[in-house]
């Protein structure tokens, strides 16, 4: 999932094949502004998020993947992956970025949701 190719009017880029992202794990691609993390979850479910926890920063790619939240390997902090948001009584948000699945292959905007 290293090479990225721009797709759709500029907007969204190719990242390779669901596959190539572990279930209930993630895999990061590197664009000119960070690191976005893109998650697959037990039930094949794809996600993306800026790869840096709202607490302090952590890789969100280290954490691990239950349902549709990934834990923060830093501090524990849960973050949802449909919305980017820490459960609570912790408060934050990572960016969201969509994501789409088509014929196995995935795609990512780089617009922020």
């Amino acid at each position: 999932m290293q090479t990225a190719t721009m797709t759709d009017a500029e907007t969204w880029i190719s990242i390779g094949r669901i596959e190539d992202i572990p279930r209930q794990g993630a895999r990061v691609v590197t664009i000119s502004t960070g690191d976005i993390a893109v998650f697959r979850t037990a039930d094949d479910e794809v996600f993306a998020l800026a790869d840096k926890c709202p607490h302090k920063g952590g890789p969100l790619s280290q954490g691990i993947v239950h349902g549709k939240r990934v834990t923060c390997p830093m501090h524990d902090w849960k973050i949802n992956l449909e919305t980017g948001l820490a459960a609570a009584p912790d408060e934050g948000c990572a960016a969201r970025y969509p994501v789409r699945v088509v014929d196995g292959m995935v795609s990512l905007s780089l617009m922020v949701e």
